[in-house]
């Protein structure tokens, strides 16, 4: 949880101390937050995860004995508030596909700018995905459309609309559900429609309404397993 403070708290996941060190070094420099703690593997990170309830958790993906999806998933079975995002140096569709299994938020480089790790961390604290590679635009959809969790919905429904939601989406709220899911911040997105950032949270805050959902990262991701973003 974030401390008195009001800042967000970090906990680091790697089973390399020198990376951890250059992260918290990093982080331990910012206004906004601190670092919660520190784990070396899957296991460990599990314990520290439900012994700190950090707000976010930066999960390496590769360790011996839980690799990070592993710990992911036991991490959020009991803790569902926490905002994991994983770190790898590996940037592949079928990472990504399984970091959206996992119910990580995100999904980081290693060799991210510091800037972008920063605001990586800021950005799923405020329920945001987060998947700043490449790949991510196009490897998102194909990863989710060739393996759903469950599979898209068919019930006869066009132009997007699901008779699972509360109320059917407008036709701007499919635009900006389409960006959302390509992790666009708020700003962003009133960018690119022309249209201005109340306006853009107005539409999410319904589009969450709709989908019964806490955040825009809960959306996002069930969108992407009901086929209803491309």
């Amino acid at each position: 949880m974030t401390n008195n403070d009001g800042k967000i708290t970090v906990l680091l996941v790697d089973d390399q101390k020198m990376i951890r060190q250059g992260f918290s070094y990093v982080i331990s420099l910012q206004n906004d937050m601190e670092i919660a703690g520190e784990a070396a593997d899957g296991h460990e990170a599990v314990d520290q995860a439900l012994a700190l309830r950090p707000d976010i958790i930066l999960m390496d993906i590769q360790m011996p004995g839980m690799t990070g999806i592993e710990a992911s998933k036991a991490i959020i079975k009991q803790l569902p508030g926490v905002k994991i995002v994983i770190l790898t140096t590996f940037n592949d569709p079928d990472y990504i596909y399984e970091v959206i299994r996992s119910g990580a938020v995100g999904y980081l480089l290693k060799d991210a700018d510091v800037e972008d790790m920063l605001e990586a961390i800021r950005s799923a604290y405020r329920g945001e995905a987060v998947y700043r590679t490449e790949l991510a635009a196009g490897a998102l959809s194909r990863a989710v459309s060739s393996a759903f969790l469950v599979p898209p919905v068919s019930n006869g429904a066009k132009d997007g609309a699901d008779s699972s939601l509360l109320e059917p989406l407008t036709e701007r709220e499919q635009e900006i559900l389409q960006e959302m899911a390509y992790g666009l911040r708020n700003d962003r997105i009133a960018q690119k429609l022309f249209i201005s950032e109340g306006t853009v949270k107005s539409h999410v805050h319904r589009i969450l309404q709709k989908f019964g959902c806490e955040d825009r990262t809960q959306v996002v991701v069930t969108a992407l397993r009901r086929g209803m973003v491309k």
